[in-house]
């Protein structure tokens, strides 16, 4: 049986933890940071972790995880 592909917007966008949880980017920082406040912006910093609804979906299109 062939190999399962991974979606390449998927493996650009999330990383997998060592626990296996699903690692992304912060949502909201792209543009238009003249909007929001001083505290969202710093709160948008670095990374964050998918709840597990979301995770899940991630989670299929990534089979080797």
């Amino acid at each position: 049986m062939p190999k399962m592909k991974t979606k390449s917007s998927v493996k650009k966008r999330f990383k997998l933890t060592a626990s296996g949880k699903v690692r992304s980017a912060q949502a909201g920082k792209q543009h238009g940071m003249i909007k929001r406040t001083n505290k969202q912006i710093r709160n948008q910093r670095g990374t964050t972790i998918l709840k597990d609804c979301d995770a899940n979906i991630v989670k299929k299109f990534m089979p080797y995880g």
